[in-house]
């Protein structure tokens, strides 16, 4: 395997690791300080990350893998389980070797979840708005419909159905995506996230709803939230809040669950807090 190098920027070159069943996980690192490794959601890959991992550069060494299905990762068995996600989060933290912490964002916070429950240790865990509600098996129409329009190249109509049945945004929010202008034609080079999402719907219609399971999550977590987020993600977040152990609960004023694209810098900076108090590492200004 290729050995571990510096780059200065998110967008640096790919090194890759064979995970704990032959799949290729391609990551990144970056920065320098105690080791923080970053799980993306649904759609958008690694580079969900890229605007709040920028600004956390001087003060951690951040870790940000492609989750299996998604470029320039392999695309890994089919059907997919969170065991899977687990296991490759088990093998990165085993090429880290040093204790870590764990940032998940919306279905790589429900990563995050299954790998601390699983025994993966962790120093803290960071989760921003994890889709808990978006589990069993009334999801397996959902991947079977996605499947079929991705097939046929309408995605278009394939992010309408993600939108009404996986992320349950308000009939207002998915009238806007029909009001607006076609997608511009996605270059031929860049990878489509059509695989990735097929592989997570796999795992989240194996999954439960039960947010009790959570309370034998032991580590500090520090769990964030769009102050405007829809329903059902506020109601689940409370249910999980009240569940965990050690939870700190931030609210964003005026944000969705978009907010680490829109609002980076404080994102960023409630990440900084929470990170530097728990591994005694110099906090930036907000």
């Amino acid at each position: 395997m290729p050995s571990v190098t510096e780059s200065s920027e998110p967008s640096g070159a790919h090194l890759f690791f064979e995970s704990f069943d032959g799949t290729p996980i391609g990551f990144r690192r970056i920065g320098t300080g105690p080791p923080v490794v970053l799980v993306h959601g649904s759609g958008g890959g690694s580079r969900s990350w890229h605007p709040v991992a920028e600004r956390l550069a001087d003060s951690f060494e951040l870790w940000l893998p492609a989750r299996r299905g998604y470029a320039p990762s392999g695309p890994g068995r089919s059907p997919k389980g969170f065991a899977d996600e687990v296991g490759d989060l088990r093998a990165l933290a085993d090429r880290i070797g040093r204790p870590l912490h764990l940032a998940g964002m919306s279905y790589g916070a429900t990563v995050a979840l299954h790998a601390a429950a699983a025994g993966l240790p962790v120093l803290s865990l960071v989760l921003w708005e994890p889709p808990l509600y978006a589990a069993g098996a009334e999801l397996l129409p959902v991947l079977a419909r996605f499947e079929e329009l991705t097939a046929h190249g309408d995605r278009r109509r394939a992010d309408r159905l993600l939108a009404e049945k996986v992320a349950r945004l308000p009939a207002a929010f998915v009238d806007l995506m029909d009001a607006g202008e076609p997608a511009a034609d996605v270059p031929a080079d860049k990878p489509s996230d059509a695989p990735g999402w097929c592989r997570d719907l796999e795992s989240m219609a194996a999954d439960t709803s039960d947010v009790e399971r959570w309370s034998g999550v032991t580590a500090p977590v520090l769990l964030m939230r769009g102050a405007d987020t829809w329903q059902p993600m506020p109601a689940t977040l409370d249910r999980l809040a009240a569940a965990l152990p050690e939870v700190t609960l931030t609210s964003f004023p005026g944000q969705t669950h978009f907010a680490p694209s829109v609002v980076p810098d404080a994102v960023a900076a409630e990440i900084d807090r929470f990170l530097a108090r728990l591994s005694h590492a110099p906090s930036v200004d907000a």
